[in-house]
């Protein structure tokens, strides 16, 4: 499965919910690993959400019916 980035959320916890709304929609997603610092607890800084390839539309179109305008997907 190929990952690819969706958006970057303002902080790690922001990503993770957006993550959680993906998933309750049955679309994969995760926190890009290099982004999140487990390690020294949940990170304040951006974080990007990475979802498969092929669910990528699909995913944008699900952030933008929750988030509204205010979102950016990043571009392809």
């Amino acid at each position: 499965m190929q990952w690819v980035s969706l958006a970057i959320a303002p902080d790690q916890l922001t990503a993770e919910m957006w993550c959680e709304l993906l998933r309750n929609e049955g679309i994969a997603a995760m926190v890009q690993p290099s982004d999140a610092v487990s390690f020294l607890g949940v990170s304040a800084k951006a974080c990007r959400v990475v979802v498969p390839e092929d669910r990528r539309e699909e995913a944008a179109a699900v952030l933008r019916k929750e988030m509204g305008d205010t979102l950016t997907i990043e571009p392809p």
